[in-house]
């Protein structure tokens, strides 16, 4: 896990590329090295580079203008939400501008008729549901950072959380994009209505990390609230009988609104940081919430609590009140937090396995555990197998940073090996650029960097993220996009 060497001639150019920018935006380039510390780095803080300058647009055409400018000027861009990326896809590179989308940050509309929001990416996750409860709805999608992380990272990197389950990624709540290509050029992908036949481009931009273009309008579905919502809290003695219950609850036909499992040494942390009730006896703590009418609630929490007691359960508590829920739920939300202060440092993965491979995996992480001399504590979406190990270490220590990255190469290796994938909803960005491999051949690579060239030809936009080898355009068979239009004599105009 490294940063790309920088080009030195156009760190070279720096002071051109300032004054440039500022022609453009004047007031909002920010230079000086004691602001732009505040810039260097994202949520993976093992790594911190600061940018040849920061830039924050007001308006879509300034960010036009802005990316107009780098693609003429050879400049590379980093497009930079909220800055919650734990997988280092925001981090700033030392030859690159810092497009900073903070400062649109308006909700456009809110159409209830439509159940939809148009926003502007600066927009935060809780926000959204902030502007449209008062009417009894909601934006789904709830990820851990959801009260700072920003509509536009949400986008860039799929982001799931809690609720994933059954409400599904940012992709299964989104229904259209404004995003402004290297060229300067506005497209505009999918709308109130959706995606209509064809290509689907929403698809390949959701969750495109900032390789492809700058979204700068997104529209989201909103749902009207259930009528009933409750929390069953349940302690293991095994990690392993937590992880069964998970398995048995799906092959029940259950699905929950969200499924999330902690273990023993995350519980600890949670239970000091805020006091949610958790079982400090239990080795492995499941929180099921279950919604909808409430005759169904009712049914489905009977149910899961006999399928929990079945696999071992030794409790089970079910919240009474919306404020008991809310607390249950308060543990799991604070767990990067609260884990944050039983150690100087962490290291939050971030892998997908099949459920049935739960109790194995935990047995194997524990092994790793021991062999590299770091603890870990689990916290994760275990109803999709979406695992957020977190490796505690010291930076400070000679070693420990380069053992907690190989750990967290390992276990995602071990993801891989188990018939998983390398991410569920952090991305690749540099953390697991350089493990690609382990789960696509050069073949597979190599198309994926034709699509990167369909839309960014110069290969400027957050260039050294995902691809461990990044490829000329012109290596790989160029494609081209103009006003939302392919251009390749293999592919059909839209």
């Amino acid at each position: 896990m490294h940063l790309p060497p920088p080009d030195l001639s156009i760190v070279a150019r720096r002071a051109e590329i300032v004054a440039g920018l500022r022609e453009i935006m004047p007031g909002h380039v920010i230079s000086d090295d004691e602001s732009l510390a505040v810039y260097d780095c994202d949520a993976l803080t093992a790594l911190r580079q600061k940018p040849l300058c920061a830039v924050l647009p007001g308006t879509v055409a300034e960010v036009a203008a802005i990316l107009r400018y780098c693609r003429d000027a050879g400049v590379n861009v980093v497009p930079r939400g909220a800055g919650t990326s734990l997988s280092g896809g925001s981090i700033p590179l030392g030859d690159g501008i810092l497009l900073v989308m903070a400062r649109l940050n308006r909700i456009v509309e809110v159409d209830y008729e439509n159940r939809c929001a148009v926003v502007q990416p600066g927009v935060t996750n809780l926000a959204i549901t902030h502007a449209v409860e008062e009417r009894g709805f909601y934006y789904a999608p709830d990820p851990s950072s959801q009260l700072a992380c920003s509509i536009g990272g949400n986008v860039a990197e799929n982001s799931g959380g809690v609720h994933c389950l059954k409400y599904g990624l940012t992709t299964n709540n989104l229904l259209g994009v404004e995003m402004v290509l290297i060229d300067g050029s506005i497209v505009t992908i999918g709308g109130k209505c959706g995606m209509p036949s064809g290509y689907d481009l929403l698809g390949i931009v959701t969750g495109s990390e900032g390789l492809l273009g700058v979204v700068t309008e997104v529209t989201v579905r909103i749902l009207p609230k259930p009528p009933l919502a409750r929390a069953l809290l349940m302690g293991f003695p095994s990690i392993e009988s937590a992880g069964q219950c998970v398995a048995d609850i799906i092959a029940a036909g259950i699905i929950p609104a969200g499924l999330e499992l902690m273990d023993r040494v995350s519980v600890g942390a949670m239970e000091a940081f805020c006091a949610p009730g958790y079982p400090l006896d239990a080795e492995g703590v499941l929180v099921a919430e279950l919604d909808g009418t409430p005759t169904e609630v009712n049914t489905l929490i009977a149910r899961v609590e006999e399928i929990a007691l079945k696999a071992g359960a030794n409790s089970c508590r079910t919240s009474s009140s919306e404020a008991e829920r809310l607390k249950i739920w308060a543990g799991r939300k604070a767990a990067f937090a609260a884990t944050g202060r039983i150690a100087p440092d962490m290291l939050c993965m971030d892998g997908t396995i099949p459920r049935r491979e739960l109790p194995a995996v935990m047995r194997r992480i524990r092994a790793m555990s021991e062999s590299y001399g770091l603890p870990v504590a689990n916290v994760f979406h275990a109803g999709d197998g979406n695992l957020h190990p977190l490796i505690l270490y010291d930076v400070m220590k000679p070693g420990d940073l380069e053992k907690a990255d190989a750990f967290g190469a390992d276990i995602l290796r071990l993801c891989v090996e188990v018939g998983g994938v390398l991410t569920g909803e952090h991305g690749v960005g540099i953390e697991k650029r350089d493990l690609m491999p382990v789960m696509f051949d050069a073949e597979d690579l190599a198309q994926q960097q034709r699509l990167k060239c369909a839309f960014d030809p110069t290969s400027r936009l957050n260039p050294g993220k995902v691809f461990p080898t990044l490829h000329r355009c012109a290596e790989l068979g160029q494609v081209h996009v103009r006003g939302g239009q392919f251009a390749h004599p293999e592919i059909p105009r839209l």
